[in-house]
Order: C-alpha cells, then structure tokens, then sequence
C-alpha cells in the first residue's frame, strides 16, 4: 500500500528569508555616473570586490537597467564584469518588468531576489509591485556582504560552481531551441547520467543547502540543520538520499534529495525535493520509482507526506502520476499497483 498524506503547515519549521540573486542598476549604482552622459563612468569602491564575493557564496546576479544595451554591454565588458550577470535586462522597461523577466528565465521565485537601485522612485516601485522583493538603496551598498539573508549557512562546492552551471544551463536552452525535432529526441542527446546514492557526511552542507533553497520542487517544504541531517545519515531508521546529474555540457550538481523514515513495514517520505534547473528532465520520477523499488524490496508500504501550496503543484502531479491515489490530504495505492 502506498499513501499520501497532508501534514498541516504549521508543522513546518520556519526558514529565514534567502536571497538567491542579487540585481542589479548600473548608473550610479554598479558605477558612478550616467553612461548615456558620460562614457567614462568608474566602477564604484569595493563593488568588484562585492560582485566577486556574491558569486563565491553562489548567490546569483543580474541587472535591471535603463540603458542603451549595445553601449553597456561594452561597458561591462571593458570593466572584465559582464561574466558575472545571467540574463542582463537592459533596455527601456520598468524595472519592475525587468525584474519578472529575470525570475522567469532563472526560474527562481521572486521572493529570492534583491534589487539595488540608487533611485528612490524605483526602489519605492519595484517594493509596490513586487513586496516580496528585497529592495536595497545603493547607499548602503557597502552594508550588502553583511545582510543576514545574503549569508548562506555554508558554501559548497555547487555553491561555488553555480553561475557557471546556468551559464552551461543557457547553452543547453540555446541549442534546444535551435534542435529539430522533439523534446524527447534532443533529451536523448543530452547523454544524461543520474546518481542517486546515501548522503555521504560531506554532502550534508549541500543537503541542507537543498532544504533552504529549494520552494518550488519540493513537496513538503521542511528544512533541516545540519547536525539533524547527519542524525539521519546515521540512523538504522532512515534512508537519506542524495541525488547528482551530469550531461555533455557538463554537471548539474547535486540537485536532489528524499529523507524516509523507514519502519519495519512502513516507510515513509518526508521530503522529496529536486532543483528548479532539472524541472523538465524527469529528475523526480526517476528518483521516486527508485524509492518506490527499494521500499518493494523490502516488503514495506510506502507513504509520503505531502503539503500543498501555491508552488509545489509539480511535485503533486509526480506524485500522482507514480500512482498515489486519493484526496490532497489522503493518498493510497492498491498493493498491486507497485
């Protein structure tokens, strides 16, 4: 038997607030002065040193500019700091706009995203349209490095790796759009490898990293420390799970996780999560019939807690389509439907 139960949210412990990507103005703001008035515009103090330290922490940026794109690119470039900007928006929208558009094409939940403007209009803006951004007036810029949601709890190797695993994800998104054929032929090409093994104790920064990053493909939404994750590891009566992908562009990182509180003829999940960036390669029903098969070798039921909100919908439809069975608060599969 397998079943689905909704645990109440209030079950959930409570995460602080974590910044994903740092966005960016340019004109005095990155720099000072205005590039469209002046093209010999400086580099504020200390932002290189800023720029280089976010990236260190894994924390993306981006930009959200009012510019002639063409000229601030060069700019950029001259400066040796374009590398460090995912889908810079420069042009003539909103910043508002352009922040959206950021979210989307990242694929990460506005509320992840901060945004330095030097002008208070635009700050005042983007907190009217968009309150779950954090807004920042550039100065106190120099105050950044030391923001409680700017500091991750560790830096992992995928920490420190992570724009250049976008920056691989944009040339994977590049040449999809250019295959002809399928989605399933060019997956195919892709020559994708997946590992799924027991959490090792140097993985555990990342796995807990992976509790606190990950919203949107997660289908409990608990988070856990790193000494709990570790008692886990350890423990006769869970299966903790870590899981890692790797193409011909090069490796995804570790990108998935599932913590079972396994009894001797009960097991059950109480976390499935996956990387937004693997959302569309079938990552989290792969690794869920990998569970499913273990559990039905061990002549154990299986059940999954499951709570619903407005972004997990994905994992709800995984779920679902592994044959979970019943109302969003009380799932069951018939034993011979394993």
């Amino acid at each position: 038997m397998t079943n689905l139960t909704s645990k109440l949210v209030n079950n959930q412990k409570v995460s602080r607030k974590v910044i994903k990507c740092v966005v960016w103005d340019l004109d005095n703001t990155l720099w000072d002065g205005v590039l469209l008035e002046d093209s010999c515009v400086y580099v504020r103090e200390n932002i290189v040193d800023i720029i280089k330290s976010l990236d260190s922490r894994g924390i993306l940026q981006s930009i959200a500019s009012k510019n002639e794109p063409a000229r601030a690119i060069a700019k950029l470039e001259e400066l040796s700091l374009k590398e460090y900007f995912l889908y810079p928006q420069i042009n003539w929208n909103s910043k508002v706009a352009s922040i959206q558009e950021i979210s989307k094409l990242i694929n990460i939940g506005i509320n992840t995203i901060a945004f330095i403007d030097d002008q208070p209009f635009e700050l005042e803006d983007v907190n009217f349209s968009l309150p779950e951004v954090m807004c920042i007036n550039a100065a106190n810029i120099n105050r950044l490095l030391d923001m409680p949601e700017i500091q991750p709890c560790f830096i992992t190797e995928d920490s420190k790796t992570r724009r250049l695993m976008y920056v691989s994800d944009i040339q994977r998104k590049k040449n999809e759009e250019e295959f002809v054929g399928s989605k399933e032929e060019f997956l195919a090409t892709l020559n994708m490898q997946m590992t799924i093994s027991s959490a090792k104790e140097e993985d555990l920064q990342r796995v807990e990293e992976l509790t606190l990053r990950t919203n949107q493909l997660n289908t409990t939404g608990y988070t856990y420390s790193y000494e709990e994750l570790n008692q886990f590891r350890q423990s006769d009566n869970h299966q903790l799970l870590i899981a890692g992908l790797n193409d011909k562009y090069g490796s995804y990182g570790k990108i998935g996780l599932s913590l079972i509180e396994c009894q001797r003829n009960l097991w059950t999940i109480k976390i499935l999560l996956m990387s937004c960036r693997v959302m569309s390669r079938g990552v989290g029903s792969i690794m869920l019939n990998h569970i499913i098969h273990m559990a039905k070798n061990q002549n154990a039921s299986l059940q999954a807690e499951f709570v619903p909100n407005e972004r997990n919908r994905f994992m709800y439809i995984t779920y679902k389509f592994a044959s979970f069975k019943g109302s969003i608060h009380f799932w069951q599969k018939h034993s011979n439907s394993k």
